[in-house]
């Protein structure tokens, strides 16, 4: 059987067809274009003429996703006009093919625990540390997602300080003002210092400020691993995104300041798969159904 992943971000869409062997006999972008809905149709049904064998379509997007229906519930800016796109209804219509669809980080987590950093435990959460913190949670082989409105497994808007730095979600003190890139920026100009991310990491042993506040950075996860793992007793963390490529300089902190919060020894390894990971994930939704 082949199916055909498909990863929605702001400004590209990759599509990639994957037979049963994990095999990938495809693998095209296109820029993001709008209005998304008829892009995306249009897109695919190119793809279909060319692969007629494709069975089932896996779609991974941005947003609040309600995946029992398809539906995205909530979208940012970064894709305007999405929210409120009924993507299964619409595409099952369109191709005739069975359409499942979820949130872009929860897929990108079921790549990481099936066949990725993770494929050897059964309950994972994977923390995707870039532009905010996406989260995705898979707990023996089920990928906790959707509700009513589409908001489960949203960890990088749990709270980790009350009344902390505002949130662009509304709240203050979300996750990802404290472990994102874009939380890093903030917490480098807010200490006055000279540096993009990777060159604070890179200063670290030198520039006792940069260590500072890398000794910060790496205290803020541990407590959220901590949270998530009295939440969720995940044998293994899966940490991916830009700030992961930086991992070398600060994994082994963060270990050490793990050992202070965490309930049970636990697991933590840097993500398998980079930008590829959204199109493999999103053909697993449906290559497993």
């Amino acid at each position: 059987m082949k199916v055909l992943g498909v990863d929605i971000g702001g400004t590209k869409i990759r599509m990639g067809i994957v037979d049963e062997d994990l095999n990938v006999h495809l693998d095209k972008q296109v820029p993001t274009t709008f209005p998304l809905y008829d892009a995306l149709e249009k897109e695919i049904k190119i793809v279909l003429e060319k692969h007629p064998d494709v069975e089932r379509i896996g779609v991974g997007t941005h947003g609040f996703v309600d995946s029992k229906r398809g539906r995205v519930v909530y979208a940012t800016d970064l894709l305007p006009g999405w929210s409120g796109t009924e993507v299964k209804k619409q595409l099952e219509q369109a191709t005739g093919k069975l359409v499942r669809v979820d949130n872009d980080a929860n897929v990108a987590a079921l790549a990481e625990a099936k066949i990725g950093a993770a494929k050897e435990y059964e309950r994972t959460v994977c923390l995707t540390l870039g532009t905010g913190l996406g989260g995705g949670i898979i707990l023996d082989d089920y990928i906790v997602s959707g509700g009513p409105n589409g908001g489960a497994a949203e960890i990088g808007h749990m709270i980790l300080y009350p009344n902390g730095h505002p949130c662009p979600c509304g709240h203050n003190g979300c996750f990802e003002q404290y472990v994102s890139g874009t939380a890093l920026k903030r917490r480098i100009e807010e200490a006055n210092l000279p540096y993009s991310p990777r060159e604070l990491f890179l200063n670290a042993d030198k520039d006792p400020k940069a260590k500072e506040l890398i000794n910060a950075f790496t205290f803020d996860l541990a407590v959220i691993i901590s949270s998530l793992q009295a939440t969720f007793d995940m044998d293994c963390v899966v940490i991916g995104g830009g700030v992961s490529e930086s991992a070398e300089y600060w994994f082994e902190t963060l270990k050490e300041q793990l050992n202070d919060h965490i309930l049970n020894p636990i697991d933590v390894k840097t993500a398998n798969f980079g930008n590829e990971a959204g199109m493999l994930g999103a053909s697993l939704l449906v290559l497993d159904n």
